[in-house]
């Protein structure tokens, strides 16, 4: 079965990143611990541009990410930053290989 990945980038707004980095982490952190269907959930920031952040979601399909939208923490996390969002793009993947687990054996 193929993993749902999303990619999110952020802008944020000049100086936000200080305050912003704290929610997405415990965003992400909160994520991973407590719901099921989430495999991973990285937060990057792009270096030398501390206003861009960007993160790597892995669910087990969409519905488990369609759960994760409506969960407190997540709406928490929304409430809180969304003054320091200037911008956010997702895009949607579909995962072919994830090269942390040994491949299956030839039948």
């Amino acid at each position: 079965m193929k993993n749902f990945v999303l990619i999110v980038e952020f802008t944020l707004h000049p100086g936000s990143a200080e305050g912003f980095m704290p929610l997405i982490s415990a965003n992400a952190r909160e994520s991973v611990a407590t719901e099921p269907g989430c495999r991973q959930f990285d937060v990057v920031a792009v270096q030398g541009e501390p206003d861009r952040v960007l993160l790597y979601e892995v669910y087990d399909d969409v519905a488990a990410f369609d759960a994760h939208r409506d969960l407190p923490h997540v709406k928490a996390f929304f409430r809180d930053a969304d003054a320091m969002i200037a911008e956010r793009k997702m895009t949607r993947f579909d995962r072919i290989v994830d090269a942390a687990k040994p491949a299956s054996p030839a039948t």
